[in-house]
């Protein structure tokens, strides 16, 4: 009767791996031309270097629309003279200007191939200016499924923000947009009605006024990746603070309607004791020469660069709910620490390809844990990340579809977060894994990296080879399991549910004692005092456990 139990488990899991398998070859096949040109770094876009964006633009809320246009300054890599600008419909590029030639403009899909006249010699500096407007892709469930969010607040204003990580910055402005290359630095210039505000990343310059209107401009002095580009407008109020940090004084301003002034004071708090913990963890917040915002949004938040947009309605957890189930997850306001924990892992250190988006949301979810720890104490960090696995589907793995603009599965939020506690606990010195997280932040600074580049780093820093680790946790949707019995005097073990070369170390405790087992694809035996020990596996591990 055991037998043909453990058969039938057998089949239902080898079925259910079937299943995956099929859906997954399914899902590679499903990608189209303009898949592969949203996410390639194509021969038009390979050639030249995005050095400056001037973003000079008018946003018309009563009519959904917005007219303008983007100075590209860029540098010449190699000899091209077609060049590659996204701007997704039902936006249009309505002409195309360079030194007061008007250029001819191929359109494929998203994509729009210019063709230049001017001779583009390699290492010189060249700019054009491309001009659009219309009515862009409003957001139906903003922050996923971005776009404009056109609303109202409770007085009847305007309130509109933008949102388009994935989806990509090309749904609103046209841009060269692909996550390989930032821009060096940009000026956003944002014309709304007189009345309204628009706040947007870096830090004021001046305000222009016009009759009817108003235009805000914006400086980046920092690197930028496109989705971090923003755009909020509404009945704001201001009020700020200066945080001493581990760079000097840096600027934190807040930027809430005007009706939630009292409650953003109040719940705003948790913005430099974010800071305090991640300049901590993390090192150096990276963006000191443009400042940290906070921004009330009518959505639920976002990670923009130096301008973290807000949406959590002013209460603890996510929505007042906590994440974890442990009680740990209500003692902070999950947006403000989250989105604000991307600055160091997706705007400082930023994935080449969507693909590896992981390297965004795996840190940053444990960067939830981390901010626990330093104001609750260790165990509470742990209680939390473990709290979260509740939340993995184990449905598709981690890592993405390359050069097709397609992330992987959402596990790598609570999964990722709890493949680094695990991979802390094979460090096992808590000073090295915070120094190694500090040196990521500081070797990758400013950069566009892939997930080999991180890789690299851990395994170098952790002095471990961690191959078959992130092959596993990374590129397979198994949990590795950790199968023993105990007969008589002796304890036999081995890894299951495992990628070839799994052989992940892993604290137990075998009657009152702590102490590591090196458990193989093959069985391992180990000689015991007493006949009657007892194993426990450490919970910080991300593992299952069969007892036999």
């Amino acid at each position: 009767m055991k037998y043909n139990f453990l058969a039938l488990i057998t089949v239902l899991v080898f079925s259910y791996t079937s299943v995956k398998a099929q859906e997954l070859l399914s899902e590679k096949n499903s990608f189209t031309h303009q898949d592969t040109l949203r996410g390639t770094i194509t021969p038009e876009r390979a050639w030249w270097d995005v050095t400056y964006y001037h973003l000079d633009i008018k946003v018309e809320p009563a009519k959904k629309y917005i007219s303008g246009k983007n100075t590209i300054q860029y540098k010449v890599l190699e000899n091209n003279s077609i060049m590659q600008i996204d701007l997704q419909p039902p936006l249009k590029i309505t002409k195309v200007i360079q030194n007061g030639d008007s250029l001819e403009v191929k359109h494929d899909g998203n994509a729009h191939l210019i063709q230049l006249i001017s001779k583009q010699d390699v290492g010189s500096i060249q700019s054009l200016d491309v001009y659009y407007e219309g009515n862009p892709k409003e957001a139906i469930k903003a922050p996923w499924d971005g776009g404009f969010s056109w609303k109202k607040d409770e007085n009847g204003n305007d309130f509109v923000a933008t949102s388009c990580q994935g989806l990509g910055a090309s749904v609103w402005w046209p841009n060269k947009d692909h996550m390989y290359e930032e821009v060096d630095s940009m000026l956003i210039s944002v014309n709304v009605p007189r009345g309204l505000m628009d706040v947007s990343n870096g830090r004021l310059r001046k305000i222009e006024e016009f009759t009817d209107t108003k235009t805000y401009h914006w400086f980046v002095s920092n690197p930028i990746n496109n989705y971090g580009v923003n755009v909020n407008i509404g009945d704001y109020t201001h009020f700020s603070e200066v945080f001493d940090g581990q760079g000097g004084n840096l600027d934190m301003d807040y930027y809430v309607l005007k009706d939630h002034l009292e409650k953003a004071k109040k719940q705003f708090k948790d913005a430099p004791r974010m800071m305090k913990a991640f300049e901590h963890w993390f090192g150096q917040y990276p963006f000191y020469k443009d400042g940290y915002k906070l921004v009330e949004v009518p959505y639920l938040g976002m990670e923009h660069q130096s301008s973290v947009t807000y949406g959590n309605k002013f209460m603890q957890g996510y929505l007042g709910r906590d994440l974890s189930g442990t009680g740990w997850g209500l003692k902070f306001d999950f947006i403000i620490i989250h989105e604000s924990g991307h600055e160091w892992f997706a705007n400082n250190i930023t994935y080449i390809d969507i693909a590896d988006m992981w390297i965004h949301e795996s840190f940053t979810n444990y960067s939830e844990s981390l901010f626990v720890e330093y104001y609750y104490g260790k165990e509470a960090g742990a209680e939390y990340v473990i709290g979260t696995r509740k939340g993995i589907k184990n449905d598709r793995p981690i890592i993405g579809y390359y050069n097709v603009n397609k992330e992987g599965s959402g596990d790598m939020y609570p999964k990722g977060g709890n493949m680094l506690h695990t991979l802390r606990q094979l460090v096992k010195d808590d000073e090295k894994w915070r120094q190694i997280l500090r040196g990521l932040n500081t070797t990758f600074y400013h950069q566009t990296v892939s997930t080999q580049q991180i890789e690299n780093y851990l395994c170098k820093e952790t002095g471990i080879d961690l191959t078959e680790f992130f092959n596993q946790y990374l590129r397979d949707i198994r949990i590795p399991t950790l199968e023993y019995s105990i007969h008589k005097k002796e304890l036999k073990y081995r890894w299951t549910n495992i990628v070839d070369g799994f052989d992940m170390p892993i604290q137990v405790q075998i009657g009152d004692d702590d102490s590591w087992i090196y458990p193989k694809a093959e069985w391992q035996t180990l000689s015991l005092d007493s006949k009657n020990a007892t194993l426990k596996v450490d919970p910080d591990f991300y593992v299952e456990v069969k007892k036999l």
